[in-house]
């Protein structure tokens, strides 16, 4: 079966650079288009899809208070913020609403077919500069309040008795920030190759998506936080 997906955004000339990148992708159907949150609702209830893409930024109702109001009455759909802002507290407003995903317009294609497949199984996903950003913010946070994350991120130790070496090295990417083809070329391997090493970080650390393995690996200080 292949992944509906309803495409919100007020910038037209986007739209179609998305569609035509979801075109290539047999699993995906862009099956509804929308150029303002104000229509969300109406079109997922006319299309039913399995995910939405929804821009944050516009005219008449913004995406933020868009897929709020669209999780209160269908609180079983997707949601996957597109943004031009990479600062936390857009993200986390966000999160808070019920979004599953936040991607930043300069994403690749890679990550935004990376970022539906996650969504669409009822993983969640961020751009891996949104995580950075989170993950200085919540070194911070650990810091000002002294706590035992604060110690143990200071006490960086390699998690080898979970994951190999070289998937130590490709979490610690992760939490840097890079994205699939960034490890890649960091580490002179194929993208094919990273895809498999995130694969079993994720089956080894029991859980659903990188943003959580991250956030795991910084609370447990098996990374390096800069």
């Amino acid at each position: 079966m292949s992944t509906g997906i309803l495409l919100i955004d007020d910038h037209k000339l986007f739209r179609e650079g998305v569609k035509r990148i979801l075109e290539f992708e047999p699993a995906f159907q862009v099956v509804a288009e929308g150029d303002d949150g104000s229509e969300a609702l109406e079109l997922v209830e006319k299309y039913n899809p399995d995910v939405v893409l929804m821009d944050i930024n516009m005219p008449t109702t913004n995406g933020v208070q868009a897929t709020a109001d669209l999780i209160k009455h269908r609180p079983d759909i997707n949601v996957i913020i597109l943004s031009i802002h990479d600062d936390e507290n857009y993200v986390t407003h966000a999160l808070k609403t019920g979004a599953q995903g936040y991607l930043l317009k300069e994403m690749d294609a890679d990550s935004l077919i990376d970022a539906i497949k996650v969504v669409s199984e009822g993983g969640s996903y961020l751009h891996p500069k949104v995580t950075h950003n989170l993950v200085k913010e919540y070194r911070r946070l650990a810091e000002e309040n002294n706590s035992s994350i604060s110690s143990k991120i200071g006490e960086h130790r390699r998690p080898l008795h979970l994951l190999t070496r070289r998937e130590c090295e490709v979490l610690q990417l992760l939490a840097d920030g890079k994205s699939n083809r960034g490890v890649a070329e960091s580490l002179y391997i194929s993208e094919k190759t990273v895809k498999n090493h995130v694969s079993n970080i994720l089956q080894k650390m029991n859980v659903n998506d990188r943003t959580q393995a991250v956030v795991t690996a910084i609370r447990n200080g098996w990374v390096e936080v800069l």
